[in-house]
Order: C-alpha cells, then sequence, then structure tokens
C-alpha cells in the first residue's frame, strides 16, 4: 500500500510543478505590467531578473552539485550560450516589450501557441506526424488552425471593454490610463512581439530537451542558463539605456517585478520546468499554458484594474479550444498505437502457443 501511494505521488509531481509555474507565470504578467507602467525601462527589467536569478541558484549548485556534476566541454558549452540567446535573452526582451505595449491578459493568452509551436518544430524534426486519413490527425490539423485564429483575434479585434465587478486595485500604478493610450497599431505590434516569444519559447523547450540529453544534471543547466543570459541581458541593457537614473531600483513595484521575476520565474520556474522536461519531455511543460491565462486575466483585473477587452477573452477561448484539440489528437494516436502494440503481442502469443501444440 505504501507503495503504490509513494508511485502515486511521484506520479503526480510534475504535474503539481507545472500548476505551480503557470501560477507563478500569470502573477509574473501581472507584477511586470505593474512596473513598465510605472516606467522602468523593459532591458534593465529583464537584466536585474535574470542577474538575481543567477545570484539564487549559484550557490545552490556549487553546495549541492560541486562534485556530481558531470564535465562540460566547449562545444556544449557554446550550445548552452546560444539556448540562453535564443530561449532567454531575446525571448525575454520581445516579451516584456509586448506586455507593454498589450496587456497581462494578452500576454498569458498568447502563450497557448507555444504548445502548438512545440507541435510544429516537432513535425518540422518528423517527431511528430499528421495523418489527414485519421480523425485524430483532422483533429490535429484543425487544433492547430483554431489556435492561429485565435492570435489574428487577438490582433486585430479588441471588441467592447468587459466591467470589472472590482473597483479597489490594490497595486494600479496607472494602468487603466496607460491601456487606454495604447494605439491599435501599437497593440497589433505588440501582440505579434509575443506570438515571436511564443516561438521562442517553444524552441527553447525543444533544444534543452536536446541540451538535457548531453548534460543530464538539471541544476547547472539552469545555473548556466541564467549566467550566460545576464551577461547577454546586460549588453543589450547598456546599449539601449544609457541614462543611469532608470538603472535605479525604489521600493515600488519596480523591485517587487524584479525580484519576483528573478527568484521565483528565472530560477524556481526554470528550475522546475527543467526537471520537468527531463522527466515527461517539452509537450507535457507545454501542454499547461492555458491555466496561466485563466489566473492572469483574474488577478490583472483585480489588482491592476486592467480593462480586458472581448478580443482578447475570445482570442484567448479559441487558443484553448485549438490547443485541446491538439491534445485529444495526440491521446487518441497514443491509444491506438498502444492499443496496436497490445494487438501485436497477443497475435504473437497465440502464434507462439500454436508452434507449441504442433
Amino acid at each position: 500500500m505504501d507503495q503504490c501511494y509513494a508511485k502515486t505521488m511521484e506520479e503526480k509531481k510534475p504535474y503539481i510543478a507545472m500548476i505551480i509555474v503557470q501560477i507563478i507565470f500569470a502573477g509574473m504578467a501581472v507584477v511586470s505590467k505593474a512596473a513598465f507602467n510605472g516606467g522602468m525601462n523593459t532591458f534593465v527589467f529583464t537584466f536585474y531578473r535574470q542577474a538575481i536569478a543567477t545570484l539564487v541558484l549559484l550557490p545552490l549548485a556549487i553546495i549541492f552539485e560541486r562534485r556530481s556534476s558531470p564535465p562540460l566541454p566547449f562545444k556544449l558549452m557554446f550550445k548552452i550560450f546560444m539556448v540562453a540567446l535564443f530561449g532567454y535573452t531575446i525571448n525575454l526582451n520581445m516579451h516584456n516589450i509586448a506586455i507593454k505595449l498589450t496587456s497581462a491578459t494578452v500576454t498569458s493568452a498568447t502563450s497557448n501557441l507555444i504548445p502548438i509551436f512545440t507541435f510544429v518544430l516537432a513535425l518540422l524534426f518528423r517527431v511528430e506526424i499528421i495523418t489527414f486519413k485519421t480523425c485524430s490527425g483532422i483533429v490535429k490539423a484543425i487544433g492547430v488552425v483554431i489556435c492561429l485564429t485565435g492570435a489574428m483575434v487577438i490582433a486585430f479585434y479588441k471588441g467592447p471593454h468587459l466591467n470589472s465587478f472590482i473597483h479597489h486595485h490594490p497595486i494600479l500604478h496607472g494602468s487603466s490610463q496607460n491601456d487606454s493610450n495604447i494605439t491599435h497599431k501599437k497593440w497589433i505590434i505588440g501582440t505579434f512581439l509575443m506570438v515571436l516569444a511564443a516561438f521562442c519559447w517553444s524552441s527553447w523547450l525543444v533544444l534543452l530537451g536536446i541540451i538535457l540529453k548531453e548534460y543530464p544534471s538539471w541544476i547547472w543547466s539552469t545555473v548556466l542558463l541564467n549566467l550566460f543570459s545576464t551577461i547577454q541581458c546586460f549588453i543589450v541593457a547598456i546599449t539601449t539605456e544609457r541614462n543611469l537614473n532608470k538603472w535605479k531600483l525604489h521600493w515600488d513595484e519596480e523591485l517587487l517585478g524584479v525580484v519576483y521575476g528573478g527568484v521565483l520565474v528565472s530560477a524556481l520556474v526554470l528550475y522546475l520546468q527543467t526537471w520537468c522536461i527531463h522527466k515527461r519531455g517539452p509537450v507535457f511543460v507545454a501542454m499547461f499554458s492555458p491555466l496561466a491565462l485563466l489566473i492572469a486575466a483574474a488577478a490583472s483585473s483585480f489588482l491592476l484594474g486592467e480593462v480586458i477587452n472581448l478580443g482578447s477573452v475570445l482570442g484567448g477561448a479559441f487558443m484553448v479550444v485549438g490547443l485541446y484539440c491538439v491534445l485529444w489528437g495526440k491521446s487518441r494516436e497514443r491509444k491506438n498505437m498502444n492499443s496496436s502494440v497490445e494487438d501485436a503481442k497477443d497475435s504473437i502469443s497465440i502464434e507462439s502457443r500454436g508452434c507449441i501444440v504442433k
């Protein structure tokens, strides 16, 4: 009984970890939006959160993994450097600019494209296939189209505002006024930057899965990704923002956003995601993205007084439906594959018994 319970809990750990990840992601969209509304430079913000994550994780890696970590050849280190550049430095900077130009709800809605992009990349690398002769293949293709339609709805259709039932917003910092000044052109640019960031994140999930096969220490992988990203983000930030006053942190939502992003997102979330990729693979990690949409929409309305548009809700709903069409198709294919394997085993067993009787 105890062994069965322990096995059940062990199987549930990745699910619990990914639920925690999505809650933290939703909170990150809210606090970073508040920091940007307060006037913080997005590039400086990204550098600080990566630097804090490195300072948190590096001592832990040295204490717990200094003797058991495998050797790191230069070629593999260069691969990790490039994964950090593509999956963190470029991705996070585009992501933060997009948050500033749109809203926390849009940020979480477009994150639903991550599983779809992961699936498309798997198709390109021939890891996944779509067979239009089967029901599951058709549903997967329809799901991809529905998700992309959702992204288009968010970008080009704002629609009427949805009224919030709550009128007191604890960390409101000019959010409603800021959102009203966002032009339609900026909204479109921000949405497509968020789509590109989702593609970068999907690529990062796939590439990190490859890296972990070569370098299975996910603690040191996490540290190195943050360390390289910190250096890269500093170069970007110092190049784009020379005013030292913009680098000063104050005891307000700016410091909250940096510490939250550095400790919880870039450190804890990256560690949990890396562990889950190691245990279950990149597609498992990507499939939890829709959860952040519901949390972020509620939190941004309550905490920031952010105006939620009908277009964002409809687009997010399209993405969730499309995502789970793809996941249903994959699940159906897996069941068919398992039943085929069982049938093959049964036929082999029957044939072998026939041979014994003869």
